[in-house]
């Protein structure tokens, strides 16, 4: 089927909008024809109709472009009305009482992941998160318990793509990693140190939709001095817990293959009361 010119161009847009959410916060006319293979000229003329409509802003400076008040605005208009975050707020709320760490959801986009909301950590040593930014599944707890959880197909196109290490702690071989992801489906649950974010810790358990398909995860994530080994075994239930009730709440009823994750979530009503 032959591409029409009009769906061309719209497609040559939303790219080059899309490389804000992955690279830096600022890019430039070459970057953005090297990274996608465009004429400066043909991304000259992209940008410029951008800039007339707020979605992205020239430093005169620099002469590099970032995001526009208009994109902001879509961004938050879609959070607004984005049903995952909605439903999780009370959940997440309650998951950082009761850790005292800073807590995270993030959602399934194409192409990876990405945080939408976060409830930061009391502690005066604390992890944040940067919104909206898309990160690969591979890297990190949040990522890592959406890609066990995908259907073995997704899972293997991309664990047969290039694993880029974020840090030196990043699991970029696939064996290494399959055996991993088997690891989280039997348990039910992620944990990491440092593979997204050095010296950051952090366990995710993912939260699933009507139709049973993951779409994104909850996290509890600080400083790795704090997430020792007993820490994550007595936050892990709290976790999966906050999970399988942000999935009650999208409609997700049968536990099916993920029987583990119902199971290790009724356990956290054993564990011992207070902050893990």
């Amino acid at each position: 089927m032959t591409t029409q010119p009009g769906t061309e161009t719209a497609g040559r847009v939303i790219d080059v909008l899309l490389l804000f959410t992955d690279g830096p916060d600022d890019l430039g006319v070459s970057w953005i024809a090297r990274e996608l293979g465009l004429s400066k000229a043909v991304v000259h003329r992209i940008l410029q109709t951008l800039v007339a409509r707020g979605m992205v802003v020239l430093d005169p400076q620099t002469r590099l472009y970032r995001l526009g008040p208009t994109a902001a605005a879509l961004g938050a208009r879609a959070l607004r009305e984005f049903d995952l975050r909605a439903v999780s707020a009370g959940t997440l709320r309650r998951l950082a009482q009761e850790t005292r760490e800073t807590v995270t959801l993030t959602a399934l986009v194409p192409g990876g992941r990405a945080y939408i909301d976060q409830i930061v950590s009391t502690h005066e040593v604390k992890m944040t998160v940067e919104l909206g930014r898309r990160f690969p599944l591979h890297a990190g707890s949040s990522g890592k318990c959406l890609l066990a959880f995908l259907p073995d197909r997704q899972c293997e196109e991309i664990l047969t793509a290039e694993l880029s290490a974020l840090t030196d702690r990043t699991i970029t071989d696939p064996a290494t990693l399959r055996t991993e992801l088997a690891a989280i489906r039997e348990l039910g649950y992620a944990s990491s140190q440092g593979e997204r974010q050095a010296d950051a810790g952090s366990v995710a358990a993912p939260v699933f939709g009507l139709d049973g398909d993951v779409r994104g995860s909850v996290s509890v994530c600080g400083p790795r001095s704090r997430f020792t080994p007993e820490f994550v075994r007595a936050c892990a239930p709290r976790v999966v817990e906050a999970a399988r009730d942000i999935s009650h709440l999208l409609g997700w009823q049968a536990p099916g293959a993920n029987g583990r994750v119902a199971s290790l979530a009724a356990s956290s009503h054993a564990t011992t009361e207070g902050s893990p």
